[in-house]
């Protein structure tokens, strides 16, 4: 996991949020999911291009992690 990506059960409930902010991970890729922009989402919650890059790297390891084995378990 890169240092920008921090994972603490006090803060969000535990889910992984952009180091010193509550901001989470899901947030920022759900965000571009939907068609935002890195620039809207720069703007709309006051994170860096570097922020944005490490979301988007937290997920791809995740998935890389876990995906398989969460795919095969909804797929028929």
């Amino acid at each position: 996991m890169n240092n920008r990506i921090t994972v603490n059960p006090n803060i969000m409930y535990g889910k992984p949020c952009i180091r010193g902010m509550r901001v989470p991970v899901v947030r920022i890729v759900g965000g571009l999911a939907g068609a935002m922009s890195h620039q809207e989402v720069i703007e709309a919650y006051d994170v860096t291009e570097e922020d944005i890059l490490a979301c988007l790297e937290f997920a791809a390891e995740l998935i890389e992690a876990k995906g398989a084995r969460f795919l095969s378990k909804r797929m028929p």
